[in-house]
């Protein structure tokens, strides 16, 4: 749902631009201060959205050096920013007439428009072939399903890929070596790593389940830290739903996919799939009392 409301939204933008188009033209006539600003935010916008469409094909994954995900996030946060300074520079205020029964229509009439052309740009992309007509549900393309290697090795924008030569963890404030870990109950489960860069892989992955390897847990909270300082906080109750994973696709994990372990957590989106896990531990701080994302 999330997903096709980012793109109802998205494409609304591009049936308001013969109104919008009018509203700048008059703007410009009057040669007003800081018009750089205005032009910022036109081309702020169109970049925003043309990615957002190259992303969706899945014609292609960069424009020059940069993924065409992180494009397209990176003009959308320059576009919050250019229309707060724009507001600041040109504030409006709200007036009764904003509810009014025509100004109504009006959104109506936009939403069920965009809801139109996103039915339309969904079918052209299914009956042209395109690898977008096939994208899961979160609108994340597949990627190297049921082959590790093929898998894209991405990570958190400040992370880089460490390379470590010795397979160990801390669990419970004990810490596990190679042989302690290998004599661990491992088993294999089946779980889709699902991007937020845009992609989705579906491997078999093989490791500990966390309640086993926590036991009983009394406590609010499962505490997951990287070697790289990521971490994140998940509820005691999901233990039996997450795994400390060694392998994926009956191989050791690679650097990049998070040697020597890396958190399986399915149905939940790849930013909580920590990698690199150097310690698992159990907390009385709620798992909410923490940012929705990463912030490093």
């Amino acid at each position: 749902m999330a997903a096709v409301a980012h793109g109802a939204i998205g494409l609304s933008f591009l049936l308001l631009v013969p109104w919008k188009s009018g509203v700048a033209r008059s703007g410009f006539r009057r040669r007003r201060k800081g018009a750089i600003w205005s032009v910022a935010l036109v081309v702020a916008v169109v970049l925003t959205i043309g990615s957002g469409l190259l992303q969706v094909t899945g014609t292609t994954r960069h424009i020059g050096t940069l993924a065409t995900m992180q494009v397209h996030v990176g003009s959308a946060v320059l576009s919050v920013l250019l229309v707060v300074w724009h507001y600041i520079r040109h504030p409006v205020r709200p007036r009764t007439t904003d509810l009014s029964r025509r100004n109504l229509l009006r959104v109506g009439s936009l939403t069920v428009g965009s809801g139109v052309v996103l039915a339309g740009w969904e079918s052209t992309l299914g009956g042209l072939g395109l690898p977008g007509g096939e994208r899961r549900f979160t609108g994340s393309h597949e990627r190297g399903s049921g082959n590790p290697a093929m898998m894209p090795v991405t990570q958190w924008f400040t992370d880089s890929v460490p390379r470590l030569d010795r397979l160990q963890v801390e669990v419970a404030g004990r810490v596990l070596g190679p042989d302690d870990l290998s004599s661990l109950p491992m088993e294999t489960v089946e779980a889709t790593l699902d991007c937020t860069g845009g992609w989705y892989s579906t491997q078999q992955w093989a490791g500990v389940r966390l309640d086993r390897l926590l036991g009983d847990l009394t406590s609010e909270s499962i505490h997951v830290h990287s070697v790289t300082g990521y971490e994140r906080r998940f509820p005691a109750r999901d233990a039996d739903r997450l795994w400390l994973a060694f392998e994926v696709g009956g191989q050791p994990l690679s650097a990049g996919h998070g040697y020597p372990a890396r958190i399986v957590a399915p149905d939940r989106r790849g930013f909580w799939w920590v990698k690199w896990v150097d310690s698992v531990t159990v907390s009385n701080t709620p798992a909410w009392l923490q940012p929705p994302f990463p912030l490093t």
